[in-house]
């Protein structure tokens, strides 16, 4: 999971990607770049860290130009604090491509031996994104002949063979020197991107980003999601063009997109994620009803931020009172995305501080958006019991993560998963809670579903296992777990 913009304007987009990329720092926080293009020259500044450290007066004033490109990094695959890795990738041939990228190929070794051997193409980090820059470079030179210039229908087809070569989830934006802004999105649209536009003096500005509350607080209009397999191409002057680039696509976002990832201001395929995370605290609330119908509550509390919506739906739901017990401190990261287990485990506390006076004497329940490896919802439980509560339930807006999400989710290995091969009793045992209740996967697809008919199902394979897009099959499970860690 990345925060990617690409922004199409009649005046400097230096300051408006840089405040694209602050709305979208939620979705990484390891690195972050911005390239822009002054006619046929790139500039591009990237670093290590957050937004607001990353960039200083000079680099701002160096990334002049009227189309341009950002990026914030949540690592995936490679080193996240390698510099190299950080994104935009750039090759100089053809024209000079730059590219950002979010989402997780699942062939890239296939990938990797092909641009070796076939090819002739060095990759110099162990990033996908590297590796998708090198096949689209690749299949955009192929359809070039002699002196020929590359036309709209050479960069949608060679668009085309990219979909055919590379598996696994991506959401893409690139800049092609003297050709404009290209944006494309895999077949079946896992990672969310979003299209906008806005009237200037000098025709349409345009906007490609993850999320639509980069289009609401930049004063674009939402056109439309970029549909999965479609490709986007507007040229310097504001000239859209698309077309749709694969066969039989089919729109399956992700599920933890509306659980935890993006913003609950924004929407996504239609969806509104604020309205979606109400609605899980609804189902949660019915579950429960169902599993624990004599459990004394006295208060319903949140674990912020994402936790919020569902907590306060279904206190409503259970007619008990909502109370916020926890204070956050909101200059520490989120601590789900944080590489390294030890960093995580430091950081909840440095986060979160519990108010004494609304746990003291109190059976409380705790809502939090999912439990992945269980380290936050431990300290939690912790905090909450060396606070004075009388008996502690915790309650998960979403399903128990029983797989590796291969598709741009840091969870490579199964067992780091709190819930892989346990019950949950034993998990509860595990978290230090009286009790445990987790949200069906059924009440999940409900809850975000519901109210709409574009979008039929959901990305939800670290839930059960079913993986829609690459050949994901055990052996592929196995080195990923081998090679990667979290």
């Amino acid at each position: 999971m990345c925060g990617i913009v690409g922004i199409v304007s009649s005046d400097p987009v230096n300051q408006q990607i840089y405040d694209s990329l602050l709305l979208l720092q939620h979705r990484g926080q390891d690195s972050t770049g911005i390239a822009t293009a002054e006619g046929d020259q790139f500039h591009m500044v990237k670093a290590r860290g957050q937004v607001r450290e990353a960039y200083r007066t000079r680099d701002m004033r160096a990334l002049m130009g009227n189309v341009g490109l950002g990026h914030v990094r949540y690592a995936t695959r490679g080193d996240a604090h390698r510099e190299e890795e950080a994104q935009p990738f750039y090759v100089n041939a053809p024209y000079g491509i730059i590219l950002v990228h979010n989402g997780n190929l699942t062939n890239t070794r296939e990938l990797t031996a092909e641009l070796y051997n076939v090819d002739r193409r060095h990759l110099n980090t162990h990033s996908d994104t590297e590796l998708l820059l090198n096949v689209l470079a690749n299949e955009l030179q192929s359809g070039i002949r002699g002196l020929s210039s590359l036309g709209i229908d050479q960069v949608f087809d060679a668009v085309a063979r990219v979909h055919r070569r590379i598996e696994g989830s991506y959401s893409v934006i690139s800049m092609i020197a003297g050709h404009g802004l290209l944006a494309f999105r895999d077949p079946k649209g896992i990672r969310p991107l979003v299209l906008g536009r806005r009237d200037s003096e000098n025709g349409d500005d345009w906007v490609v980003a993850s999320e639509s509350l980069v289009l609401e607080s930049g004063g674009y209009e939402v056109v439309r999601d970029v549909e999965p397999g479609e490709a986007i191409l507007i040229s310097p002057d504001g000239k859209m063009s698309s077309r749709q680039c694969a066969q039989n696509p089919e729109l399956v976002p992700c599920a933890f997109e509306y659980i935890y990832l993006a913003r609950p201001d924004s929407v996504l395929s239609g969806i509104s994620v604020y309205e979606a995370r109400l609605r899980l605290g609804d189902e949660l609330a019915d579950q429960v009803r169902a599993e624990l119908p004599d459990l004394d509550i006295d208060v319903v509390m949140p674990i912020p931020d994402s936790g919020r919506p569902s907590a306060m739906q279904l206190a409503q739901r259970l007619g008990v009172p909502y109370r916020e017990g926890f204070f956050k401190n909101h200059y520490v990261g989120r601590t789900f995305i944080m590489p390294g287990q030890a960093v995580r485990k430091r950081s909840v506390r440095q986060k979160l501080n519990a108010m004494h006076a609304e746990f003291r004497g109190k059976n409380v329940l705790l809502v939090d958006d999912s439990i992945v490896r269980g380290t936050t919802s431990r300290e939690i439980v912790e905090m909450a019991r060396a606070a004075g509560a009388k008996s502690v339930t915790f309650a998960s807006a979403a399903p128990p993560v029983l797989f590796p999400h291969v598709y741009g989710i840091n969870m490579p290995t199964r067992a780091e998963l709190i819930a892989h091969g346990r019950t949950s009793e034993e998990i509860a045992a595990e978290l230090g809670a009286d009790h445990l209740i987790y949200q069906t996967v059924e009440g999940m697809d409900r809850a975000i579903l519901a109210g709409q008919d574009r979008v039929t199902r959901l990305e939800q394979s670290c839930f059960t296992g079913e993986y829609i897009a690459g050949n994901v099959d055990e052996e592929y499970l196995a080195w990923v777990e081998s090679s990667q860690s979290s």
